[in-house]
């Protein structure tokens, strides 16, 4: 007897489909449009080429801001990925301090970004802000207004404060699906801390930490409200990562054409590392 396939089903994935082309492809399909051509008033177009790339691909500027945000982002993972494993280790598997420590855990993550960046202006404003007074009192020349290396240091330590929660939830999930028989098998055998932790924690843990490096590599890897909001990318271009710079190129300088060009190069940028990382991460994990 032959199935009657029901697909009145597809209907209701239909405003998703129109959700995410009004969000995503038409959006890109304009952004594409503007890449290829030049803009003058009345929207009267001409074809350039390839021009616009040519132009980011050759520009010193793009390059600066691409080192600064990779410097960034390698930054971020080295921090926030071993101490968000560590945090999440140390917290409780049981009894009444879970609950505390996972809604201490999600508060960071419930700020809205452009909050986060002004209330870091605020804590670490020179000799006012909590940050800066305790710093100055301890003998630190700090302003990060002036200061490339006070700059950095107050856009990492946000950083750090913000996201490491989210490491530390997805890996804190990670280690509560592992079965007690586990832990029981390592105690009987006599294991070490750091034996339990190389041979039972970690592996189960490998596809939630790829997913963590993942989101937080392309999420510091796009970055921008948080340090526009607390450094403007300043002082001088310090901060200018590539968001930033590609915002001043399309809004400051009204440049829209290499502004377009640079928005996808950024895109494939981000596209293509993510790629690579993941598939050299999971490669034989099907075996």
């Amino acid at each position: 007897m032959n199935k009657v396939q029901n697909n009145k089903a597809w209907f209701f994935i239909l405003p998703v489909i129109f959700l995410v082309a009004f969000n995503a492809v038409i959006p890109l399909m304009t952004v594409v449009n503007y890449a290829f051509q030049e803009t003058f008033n009345n929207n009267i177009f001409t074809w350039q080429g390839t021009k616009w790339f040519e132009n980011i691909l050759r520009s010193e500027r793009f390059y600066a801001a691409f080192g600064r945000q990779l410097l960034f982002t390698f930054i971020i993972l080295l921090i926030q990925i071993p101490l968000g494993v560590f945090i999440a280790l140390s917290m409780p598997k049981k009894g009444f301090g879970v609950s505390i420590c996972l809604v201490l855990m999600s508060m960071p993550l419930l700020i809205p970004w452009n909050v986060v960046g002004a209330m870091w202006n605020i804590f670490a404003l020179p000799r006012i802000g909590f940050l800066g007074h305790y710093l100055a009192l301890l003998g630190f020349d700090y302003n990060f207004t002036q200061s490339i290396y006070a700059a950095w240091f107050t856009v990492i330590l946000m950083d750090v404060w913000h996201w490491t929660s989210l490491v530390v939830l997805l890996c804190y999930a990670g280690l509560c699906a592992i079965p007690d028989p586990f832990y029981q098998a390592a105690k009987i055998d006599g294991a070490s801390r750091w034996a339990v932790f190389k041979y039972i924690e970690l592996p189960k843990m490998k596809k939630v930490l790829t997913i963590a490096i993942l989101l937080r590599f392309m999420d510091s890897f796009m970055i921008y409200t948080e340090p526009f909001v607390l450094t403007g990318g300043g002082p001088g271009n310090a901060t200018a990562f590539l968001s930033i710079d590609l915002v001043k190129m399309a809004l400051g300088q009204f440049d829209l054409g290499n502004a377009a060009a640079m928005s996808l190069v950024y895109f494939l940028i981000v596209l293509l590392l993510s790629w690579i990382f993941y598939s050299v991460v999971m490669k034989g994990e099907d075996k």
